[in-house]
């Protein structure tokens, strides 16, 4: 099996995670590709293949050298975003790619098209995986588990190529912040590692956002309509009012690089009970306390006009920037750099507006920056995949493995 088809066989299997959902893994299908993916493993002459109660898998490509080499590992996730179904993913392969507009599906006129994706055009001339425009592709993350598996395989295939002991980590539940929670840093006993869940090819990450969540629930007080002039509390024009009074400006529609965010990802209510949900983000852990202090200032005013109880707030730190962990060993920057360059990609290095489980697990001990999985337009219908960044972040692992041997 081949890489775009190792790929193509893994987005098969849907593998969305569930916020709402209590259990480790957060949805039972996960568990389905698991299994697979361990028989796979171990099939290809992996080994301590070990599939946990909880959903994570590991697996080791032993050293073939006797030198004293650190142990790195290479890490992706298995689950995909909610935000989209990834149920009878139907990918298609778009050859030679001409610049023009890409028919996903002509019955329901969904488009992908370099007029809404200018990124398509750095991609002319390329062989492209692309969806049928009614369900996510995968890429985030099964790009990443298929480039890790296949440049193992490569490994085993060329002996010649010293290295020294390469542990893989699958993970469960990324998508919904989970995917670090219950991952055994002690059991993969690696100096360092990578997650390879980035996105255009060449990106190198080693900075994200400082990230919390936070929930407004807003009282009402219900009053027949006729006769309820200064009774009635409506909990969601409150909540509406609560919304008015973060900056309009600060937004993810609104912000770019090191800007920082308020973003409202959910909503419900009636009159009596309203419930607003937050993500809050920035680089910056001075300014991402202040973002938290500013919620929280304004659920006391909204308290202060309608009384104590009307709103409250609960916020949970969810992971914190890397950069502060990844700094003193730079060096693991260097080689993923220098790998790159040896295959003929030319590193970007930049923060990633986001989160990846290797920002929890640098905090946990385990230093991970984050390398590019090449897929483009994640978490929905217009994702796709360049072939060719699929194969260069797979030379890429295969690289940063015998580089460390040297």
């Amino acid at each position: 099996m081949n890489l775009v088809e190792r790929f193509l066989k893994y987005v098969s299997f849907d593998t969305q995670s569930c916020e709402e959902s209590e259990t480790t893994p957060s949805t039972p299908k996960q568990l389905v590709f698991a299994k697979y993916l361990k028989e796979e493993l171990e099939t290809l002459g992996l080994q301590e293949v070990l599939l946990d109660e909880n959903g994570y898998l590991y697996a080791t490509l032993p050293a073939n050298t006797d030198k004293k080499v650190p142990t790195i590992g290479f890490i992706a996730h298995m689950d995909t975003s909610p935000d989209m179904s990834g149920e009878n993913v139907s990918p298609r392969i778009v050859e030679n790619y001409d610049g023009g507009d890409i028919i996903l599906s002509e019955a329901d006129k969904i488009i992908l098209s370099p007029k809404q994706f200018p990124e398509l055009l750095d991609h002319r001339g390329e062989d492209l995986i692309v969806t049928d425009g009614h369900t996510l592709l995968g890429a985030d993350d099964k790009a990443g588990i298929a480039e890790i598996v296949s440049a193992m395989v490569y490994l085993m295939e060329h002996p010649e190529i010293e290295h020294g002991k390469i542990r893989l980590g699958f993970t469960p539940d990324e998508e919904i912040g989970r995917g670090a929670d219950k991952f055994n840093v002690e059991l993969f006993g690696c100096d360092w590692a990578y997650t390879m869940d980035g996105g255009e090819v060449g990106e190198l990450e080693f900075e994200n956002f400082n990230a919390a969540a936070a929930k407004i629930t807003f009282k009402g007080r219900n009053v027949h309509p006729g006769y309820s002039k200064n009774k009635m509390i409506n909990s969601m024009l409150v909540a509406n009012e609560f919304i008015g009074l973060l900056p309009a400006n600060e937004t993810p529609a609104h912000t770019e690089g090191y800007e920082g965010f308020y973003h409202l990802v959910g909503m419900q209510g009636d009159v009596e009970l309203s419930v607003l949900s937050y993500i809050i983000r920035d680089h910056n852990r001075a300014k991402f306390e202040a973002r938290k202090a500013e919620m929280e200032k304004q659920t006391a005013v909204i308290n202060s006009r309608y009384g104590e109880g009307t709103a409250t707030l609960e916020l949970r730190d969810q992971y914190y920037n890397m950069r502060e962990k990844i700094e003193p060993v730079m060096h693991i920057i260097d080689l993923a750099f220098k790998a790159m360059e040896e295959v003929g990609v030319k590193p970007a290095v930049k923060a990633i507006r986001g989160g990846t489980d290797g920002a929890r697990l640098s905090f946990e001990g385990l230093p991970c920056p984050n390398i590019f999985a090449g897929g483009i337009n994640f978490h929905g219908r217009y994702e796709f995949l360049p072939i060719p960044s699929l194969e260069k972040a797979c030379r890429v692992v295969s690289k940063i493995v015998e580089l460390s041997a040297r």
